[in-house]
């Protein structure tokens, strides 16, 4: 089974990008549970959504303590309670503007940045990282595959689908090329 957390700040899109991801893996045939946690209910405050993906149906019904990969939406958040939910294997894609040597500090964890922001902009997205981070998650972790991923956003998205679209394949071709 394949634990997933996303995190991110409250109105960031975290939440969206999970339910997103759970269902690009459930149409490729996969269980999937999906739950969210919110910090204080409100803008700005953590906000991490839980994913379990498996090929058999999933009955654990408890917080991910351990997950095989992370989304992060924002470097601010890779912080000591974030990292203890980490293996030395977990996938970890931070939205961040850093180079991987930024990183070197954690260097017990796979950190793979990815510029969301500046994807984001590129497609006229303004500050909406979602996609593009999406299509580099799915590069690092070689599912769901793209063209379904790319079609959960064309049937999701609420406005900009196009845009959405291409950030997603955009950030999924420079983090294949930079890996």
């Amino acid at each position: 089974m394949r634990e997933i957390l996303i995190v991110g700040r409250g109105g960031q899109g975290a939440q969206t990008a999970g339910d997103q991801l759970a269902r690009a893996f459930f149409t490729e045939g996969k269980y999937v549970q999906t739950f969210a946690t919110y910090g204080g209910a409100r803008r700005g405050t953590p906000v991490t959504s839980s994913i379990r993906v498996d090929d058999q149906a999933v009955r654990l019904r408890c917080d991910i303590e351990c997950a095989s990969a992370f989304l992060c939406f924002d470097d601010s958040l890779l912080d000591e309670g974030f990292l203890a939910r980490a293996g030395a294997k977990t996938t970890i894609v931070v939205n961040s503007a850093k180079s991987r040597e930024a990183f070197c500090d954690y260097s017990d964890f796979r950190i793979l940045p990815i510029n969301g922001k500046d994807i984001a902009r590129q497609n006229d997205m303004g500050k909406v990282v979602n996609s593009a981070l999406l299509g580099a998650f799915v590069a690092a972790l070689d599912q769901p595959g793209l063209e379904t991923m790319c079609g959960v956003i064309e049937q999701t998205a609420p406005a900009k689908i196009q845009q959405n679209v291409a950030a997603c394949r955009q950030a999924y071709q420079m983090f294949k090329d930079s890996i």
